[in-house]
């Protein structure tokens, strides 16, 4: 199928790794002029390289903090008037929420609500001035089943979610669709790390938190990225232009709930 996004311009963030890369890797695949956007410069030049030389196309990359407001205007002044922004951040630390103190609940905020909110904020009007704009919020499914020791993941992410199912209707009559994707449990460095952590917690072998994490998944394994980031790709296609307000859940069938 073709996406409709060729030449189309797309900033993705936290695309050094994990879920941002297969969603970088799958707009490059699909002709879009990609910028892609992390905090280390060393580990993201790497992944820049890599992806241009298995697409074949040329892959911008710029280091940013996208959590702060100076990195978020160094990226639109690098790469300013996209179609299609992909925000994506890391997930604060788990742990219990005794221990949280204020300043700990500010920064979950700041990176995973705050961030997103005014990096729309900073590309949205001119999405509606070109009739055409695609933003995807990478959450988690969390936001649907949450657990208490992800709490700060959870609070934060869902104040996100609730002020994009406003937005995204205020805004879907100009062309511009608003819809956030919530990964489950895909093979990543930050699914690894969780399940060292847990490992660690419980005295248990790393081996046998992932395999329980594992067989709690109806599909019997865990996702992978690209197959996360052809979703993301057809949220950002000409052809999803009727789909905004979403939550949509990459789980291999872990949530159970009919919404």
């Amino acid at each position: 199928m073709d996406l409709g996004i060729s030449g189309r311009k797309a900033i993705v963030c936290g695309a050094s790794a994990g879920l941002g890369r297969g969603t970088a890797r799958a707009l490059v695949l699909d002709g879009a002029e990609v910028l892609i956007v992390a905090r280390d410069p060393e580990r993201l030049s790497k992944a820049a390289a890599e992806l241009s030389a298995e697409t074949q196309r040329p892959v911008a990359h710029l280091a940013a903090d996208v959590t702060t407001e100076a990195g978020r205007d160094a990226v639109l002044a690098a790469f300013s008037d996209p179609d299609i922004l992909v925000n994506n951040a890391g997930g604060p630390p788990v742990g219990d929420f005794r221990d949280w103190d204020r300043d700990a609940w500010i920064r979950a905020i700041d990176a995973n609500m705050l961030s997103a909110i005014f990096f729309i904020r900073a590309v949205i009007d001119g999405m509606i001035a070109r009739r055409f704009g695609r933003i995807v919020n990478i959450t988690s499914y969390m936001v649907k089943a949450p657990a208490a020791f992800l709490g700060l993941s959870n609070g934060a992410r869902a104040g996100l979610t609730g002020f994009v199912g406003g937005l995204a209707r205020d805004v879907a009559s100009h062309g511009v669709t608003i819809n956030n994707v919530l990964p489950g449990q895909f093979d990543t460095d930050r699914l690894r790390s969780n399940h060292a952590r847990q490992a660690e917690a419980s005295g248990r072998d790393f081996e046998v938190v992932r395999a329980q994490a594992i067989r709690a998944i109806p599909a019997g394994r865990l996702g992978t990225p690209d197959e996360f980031g052809a979703m993301c790709a057809f949220l950002c296609s000409a052809q999803a232009g009727f789909i905004t307000g979403q939550n949509i859940l990459l789980d291999g069938g872990q949530v159970q709930g009919l919404l």
